[in-house]
């Protein structure tokens, strides 16, 4: 009996301690937020300065227009949220319950471009959002992301578990095909459409690497690429630079704690089968 109790408080010490690894840049971030200038880089480092400087969280907007980036990213991220739900229902409502021609064939198709890194179709999508004009407008960051096959299969594997017996009275009550998903399935599904928004969310307003190459006015860089335009060729003012940081990251922790419950219930039953 002994040995089981000993093996799991390894675990929680060792999870413990994976757990303070993680935080501590955090932690590191958000000190250095409060610090001065000259005390950033002191030997022996300390965690928080003489004096909190609560006034570099009011320098940011004289640095830069962090409003217009916090808003720029927040009407990306909230349309291709909101277009990539639709979107990935509708697919995996048609994948989990219609009866169709090459039906699986056409999913296996579709999960396999999971296997594509992004980088491979940054070039195909930079030359089709040139040859249209988008490039340097948020329709170039949104288009490519209204799809998405994890989100195709995430909503498919919830639409398997819900009993068929629902799905047979609707039919039986007159309900077309996408009756039976707007009245049942969508109703039904809203942890998985939570945990699903999450990770969309998370990821769009997070994405470095898609603006840097569609973006290239400063009035339409989303926050992550605004951040680092912060940092100068010779001197950056990082108590300032992580105090922007620190507000760029509040949408997300308020996003994941209000949809905490379905996010964890969504987690656990999008893998399960009737």
């Amino acid at each position: 009996m002994k040995k089981p109790h000993a093996r799991r408080l390894f675990a929680h010490l060792l999870l413990s301690l994976g757990a303070l690894t993680m935080i501590f840049p955090f932690i590191w971030m958000i000190s250095t937020s409060f610090k001065d200038v000259g005390e950033v880089f002191v030997f022996p480092p300390t965690l928080f300065g003489e004096k909190l400087q609560w006034e570099n969280y009011l320098r940011i907007s004289d640095r830069f227009p962090f409003g217009q980036f916090f808003f720029n990213s927040l009407k990306v991220t909230l349309i291709v949220v909101a277009a990539q739900l639709i979107t990935s229902s509708l697919a995996g409502y048609v994948f989990a319950r219609l009866t169709f021609k090459y039906r699986d064939l056409l999913f296996g198709l579709y999960l396999a471009t999971m296997m594509v890194p992004g980088q491979v179709t940054m070039i195909p999508n930079f030359i089709l959002m040139k040859f249209y004009g988008l490039v340097d407008t948020h329709a170039a960051l949104i288009l490519p992301g209204i799809v998405s096959a994890f989100g195709t299969f995430l909503l498919r594997q919830f639409f398997l578990a819900i009993p068929k017996a629902l799905e047979d009275a609707a039919r039986i009550d007159g309900c077309t095909p996408f009756g039976i998903y707007w009245r049942i399935f969508l109703p039904l599904s809203k942890p998985a459409l939570a945990t699903l928004g999450v990770f969309i969310f998370m990821g769009v307003w997070n994405d470095f690497l898609g603006p840097l190459v569609f973006i290239n006015s400063l009035e339409k860089m989303t926050l992550p690429l605004g951040l680092a335009a912060m940092q100068g060729m010779y001197s950056t003012d990082w108590p300032v630079l992580m105090a922007g940081t620190v507000l760029s990251l509040l949408p997300v922790i308020v996003i994941f704690l209000l949809a905490q419950d379905f996010f964890i219930r969504g987690v656990t039953l999008s893998g399960l089968k009737e």
